[in-house]
């Protein structure tokens, strides 16, 4: 299958089974966020790798947000602001590098499902997250218990534009 291809065919899954991740896998997954690109290279994210049973409980209690408790794992996103080109562009370079990681996942076949919805005092809290970090968003990763067809998407035609609006 052409890269591309298999890029097309990533989905988001909710439903994970409970067979381990090998971790390999993982250190790839983490490996492609690191080699991310960032303006001027300042690489403003930390990663949260998060495998503990009771803690993906205690992040997993949302409505929408409750496939965090069957991942694996779950991966917090966040970023330092401490200068001025990581407060304009640190959730753009961690979004990427979470991106990228949903990426390597899926070419390894585990699946991923990105999360916004969290408790924000509740996650800084469990995770020990410094107030000088913003947090971008959290990915749950995990081996699909099953693969949800294609999604209906807009025409090209209703979404690009070249060269103005």
């Amino acid at each position: 299958m052409e890269p591309v291809d298999a890029l097309l065919t990533r989905r988001t899954v909710r439903k994970y089974a409970k067979t381990p991740i090998p971790q390999e896998k993982i250190d790839r997954i983490l490996e492609a966020g690191r080699q991310s690109p960032s303006a001027v290279n300042r690489q403003p994210w930390h990663f949260i790798l998060v495998t503990d049973q009771k803690t993906k409980d205690r992040l997993g209690n949302g409505v929408f947000n409750r496939h965090i408790r069957s991942s694996a794992f779950t991966i917090v996103g966040a970023y330092t602001t401490d200068d001025r080109v990581s407060k304009r562009w640190g959730l753009v370079d961690t979004t990427i590098a979470l991106q990228d990681m949903v990426v390597a996942a899926h070419l390894q076949g585990v699946a991923s499902c990105w999360i916004g919805d969290y408790n924000e005092d509740r996650l800084r809290e469990t995770l020990n997250i410094p107030p000088n970090a913003s947090i971008a968003a959290l990915v749950a990763f995990g081996e699909p218990v099953d693969t949800p067809g294609p999604r209906k998407k807009k025409p090209l035609n209703q979404i690009l534009h070249t060269n103005t609006w």
